[in-house]
């Protein structure tokens, strides 16, 4: 076993999947620039983000959305910012992190923005199962609401299932936004504080079997 205080990953090891096409949608806004135990977010999600990606199977399509990663010259510019960094795709594992090696956090946080632009230009718009895992550190502040959206959305669509990881966030009002927009959805809100538990969550979202040591808020 690994001494505490060092990260040991194992590149090799596959988790399970069942092929859901799947987006990550990631927080690039600025406040992913703070730090935890001396480390900002943003290297700490880079590197959980990038353990994972090389264990999901080729056969499993996933695309990456970022979110947050320039300013505009006003808000509404800036509430804009939300790229897909990587189409939905198969056997793209390897350029994965190139891809995301072109952005870096910046700006604000427009949740219900990149969720609604992965719904509609994203996916397909068949019926069959579709995955989105949001992670975010806070909670929207472009005047939405990714509950009020998500509730819509479940409507006319039933095939999406959102997960959200929040990164140590203590505002309930946000959690519960969040909460909201995983549960409609038939999705968790997962609270974590620490990498290790960042990088088991991570996991866990894309393999139902792997056990997480994180707070799940209901």
């Amino acid at each position: 076993m690994a001494s505490e205080g060092y990260r040991v990953y194992d590149y090799h090891r596959k988790i399970s999947s069942d092929n859901v096409p799947t987006v990550f949608i990631l927080d690039y806004s600025n406040s992913m620039n703070e730090r935890i135990s001396g480390e900002t977010k943003y290297n700490i999600l880079k590197r959980c983000f990038e353990n994972l990606v090389s264990q999901i199977p080729d056969e499993t399509p996933v695309g990456v959305r970022v979110y947050g990663h320039r300013w505009g010259f006003t808000n509404y510019d800036a509430c804009k910012a939300s790229v897909m960094a990587e189409g939905i795709n198969k056997y793209n594992r390897d350029v994965i992190p190139m891809k995301l090696s072109e952005y870096r956090p910046r700006g604000m946080t427009p949740i219900t923005y990149s969720l609604k632009e992965t719904v509609e230009k994203d996916f397909n718009n068949d019926r069959n199962p579709k995955h989105i895992v949001l992670i975010t550190d806070g909670g929207e502040n472009c005047d939405e609401s990714p509950c009020d959206y998500a509730m819509e959305l479940i409507k006319h669509r039933r095939d999406i299932k959102i997960d959200v990881i929040a990164i140590r966030i203590k505002n309930r009002d946000d959690l519960d936004q969040l909460a909201c927009t995983a549960n409609v959805t038939s999705g968790k809100l997962y609270n974590v504080d620490t990498e290790a538990k960042l990088r088991n969550v991570l996991e866990n979202t894309m393999n139902s079997k792997k056990q997480v040591n994180a707070t799940i808020v209901k």
